[in-house]
């Protein structure tokens, strides 16, 4: 069987699962699914980024949509 059929059979699977084979299944998987979700940030940088995401979370934080970042990087390139 190929990976490509695997991912299939297993999203189908999950599409349908109870909940309690859901969370039974993330729990296996949590780690590696945040290991992925952090990799290439240092400690220091995954620090920065949880601190600017509890500041968004409260309120205080700044968000950008992708066409206001391309203005940015447009004007900091010149």
């Amino acid at each position: 069987m190929t990976t490509a059929a695997m991912r299939a059979q297993l999203i189908a699977y999950l599409a349908d699962a109870d909940d309690k084979k859901i969370t039974g299944l993330y729990s296996l998987l949590e780690e590696l699914i945040e290991e992925k979700a952090t990799k290439g940030l240092s400690a220091d940088e995954l620090n920065i980024l949880n601190l600017e995401r509890e500041k968004y979370f409260m309120g205080d934080g700044i968000s950008y949509t992708y066409g206001e970042i391309k203005e940015l990087r447009k004007k900091n390139a010149s």
